[in-house]
C-alpha cells in the first residue's frame, strides 16, 4: 500500500478540507498536472522549482543548478511572498493564471484580467486569501528566467538566516553599503559579506514592494548574544531601514519585523486597505499567520483571541 504522503492530493480533496476545517498535508500538491501545452504549464503549489527546470529542459544541468538560487524552494511560497528569483523579477511576472480554495471553502480558478482584484491580493498576499493548488505559468517566461539566472549574481545563500535584506535604488548601492557599514562598526556589529542583485518592478499585485527599479542588497550581520545583543541588533535594523528609505529605497515587507509603524507606512501605504480586504474576504480569520498578525497589530492593536494558525512557509528567510 503507498505511503499516504506519496498520493497526489486532489483539488477537490483540498477543497472538503478547507469546508470542513480539516487538516491537510499541503506537501503533497508536488505534481505537475499540465506540462507543456500551447506555450503554459501548470503546476501544484508544493511543486518544487527545480523540478519545472528538469522538465523544461531535461539533462541541462545549468538550468537546473539555476533553479537552485530560487529564493524559496516551492512555487507556493514564491507566489504567497511574490519574491524575486535570482533574474530580479518577481514571482507575478511569470503567472497566467492560479487555482485556490478561498477561506469559504470555494474552489475557483483566478487571473489577473478576470479576476484582478483577488489575484492582486493573492500574489504577494502571505497565503491570506486563500490556500493554493496551483499555477499556470508562461513557459517563455521561464525560460527566459532560466537563461538570466544562470548569468545573474546569486540571491544571498539560503542558510545566511541573518542576512537583512533591503532595497535602494541601483545608483545608490555604493553609497549606502558604504554608510550601511559605518552604522554597524558604531553598533559593533560585524558584517560578513554584501550580496547585491537586481529586482525589476511589477504592477499586477497589491502589496507591491517592487515598485522601480531597485537593487536588493543583503547584508549578513552578526548575532550579537543575549536580550541586550537582540535589543540592539533591532534599532541597528531600523536605522538601516531608515537609511533604505533616505536613499529613495524600501524593504521587503516578507522578510522583516523589525520595520517600525512609521516606516511600514511610509513604504507600504496600502497596508491598511490591505487588511480591510482580509477582514472582508475572511471575516472570520480562518486564514491567519505569525506575518498576519503582527501587521495588524501595528495599525490594527486589539486583544487577540486564540486562532487556527495554517503554515508560516512565507515567513521563510532567504
Amino acid at each position: 500500500m503507498p505511503d499516504a504522503k506519496s498520493i497526489p492530493l486532489s483539488a477537490h480533496e483540498l477543497r472538503d478540507a478547507i469546508r470542513h476545517g480539516q487538516r491537510v498535508d499541503t506537501s503533497r500538491l508536488d505534481r505537475i498536472l499540465r506540462p507543456e501545452d500551447r506555450g503554459l504549464i501548470e503546476v501544484q503549489a508544493a511543486t518544487p522549482w527545480r523540478n519545472i527546470a528538469a522538465l523544461l529542459r531535461p539533462g541541462d544541468t545549468q538550468s537546473e543548478a539555476a533553479s537552485l538560487k530560487a529564493t524559496m524552494r516551492t512555487i507556493g511560497e514564491s507566489i504567497a511572498c511574490n519574491t524575486a528569483g535570482p533574474d530580479g523579477r518577481p514571482a507575478v511576472t511569470h503567472l497566467e493564471s492560479l487555482t485556490l480554495v478561498t477561506p469559504e471553502g470555494e474552489l475557483r480558478r483566478i487571473n489577473r484580467v478576470a479576476n484582478s482584484s483577488l489575484f492582486a491580493l493573492v500574489v504577494g498576499g502571505q497565503g491570506l486569501f486563500g490556500t493554493l493548488y496551483s499555477a499556470t505559468m508562461r513557459v517563455n517566461s521561464l525560460l527566459r528566467s532560466a537563461d538570466e539566472t544562470i548569468k545573474a549574481e546569486p540571491p544571498a545563500p539560503a542558510s545566511a538566516k541573518r542576512t537583512f535584506q533591503l532595497l535602494v535604488p541601483p545608483e545608490a548601492v555604493e553609497a549606502f553599503v558604504a554608510g550601511a557599514r559605518a552604522r554597524c562598526e558604531e553598533w559593533r556589529v560585524g558584517v560578513g559579506s554584501v550580496h547585491v542583485r537586481k529586482v525589476l518592478p511589477e504592477e499586477d499585485s497589491f502589496l507591491r514592494w517592487a515598485r522601480r527599479d531597485y537593487a536588493e542588497v543583503g547584508l549578513e550581520l552578526a548575532a550579537l548574544p543575549a536580550i541586550g545583543g537582540a535589543v540592539r541588533s533591532v534599532q541597528l535594523r531600523r536605522e538601516l531601514i531608515d537609511s533604505a528609505i533616505g536613499a529613495g529605497g524600501s524593504f521587503p515587507i516578507a522578510r522583516t519585523r523589525d520595520a517600525t509603524r512609521e516606516q511600514v507606512a511610509a513604504c507600504y501605504p496600502e497596508l491598511p486597505a490591505f487588511l480591510a480586504e482580509k477582514r472582508r474576504i475572511d471575516p472570520s480569520e480562518k486564514l491567519v499567520n505569525s506575518w498576519y498578525l503582527h501587521q495588524r497589530s501595528l495599525f490594527e492593536p486589539r486583544p487577540g483571541a486564540a486562532r487556527f494558525f495554517q503554515s508560516d512557509a512565507p515567513e521563510k528567510t532567504s
